[in-house]
């Protein structure tokens, strides 16, 4: 069965920190480079379909050798967890290294 992805790359203000969002250049965005915090949108990426709209936290980070660095979420309503590449390189807007780092010292993730 074939991934379905919507491509939805538009600015937004984070409802977490206020933060106002760029578009990325290499991607699609969907949470906040500052505190990478994200909504539950999406059933597949980027539809829109979700009925929760949660806030998603961000709780660990993983490490795929295709896809770099990964923020999981976890949906704060519902529980839903969803992974989301790393945006470190964009050059417009890109996460903030620090949260990703505080992110795996706390625990939530590995080096």
């Amino acid at each position: 069965m074939a991934r379905k992805f919507t491509d939805v790359n538009e600015p937004f203000t984070c409802v977490h920190c206020g933060t106002h969002v760029m578009p990325s250049k290499r991607s699609c965005r969907n949470h906040c480079p500052t505190c990478l915090y994200s909504v539950h949108l999406d059933v597949n990426p980027g539809d829109r379909l979700a009925d929760c709209g949660g806030l998603m936290a961000p709780v660990r980070v993983e490490y795929n050798p295709r896809k770099g660095y990964q923020i999981v979420h976890r949906c704060q309503v519902c529980g839903h967890e969803q992974r989301n590449i790393a945006a470190l390189d964009d050059p417009v807007q890109p996460d903030s290294m620090e949260a990703v780092l505080e992110l795996m010292r706390q625990g939530g993730g590995t080096p």
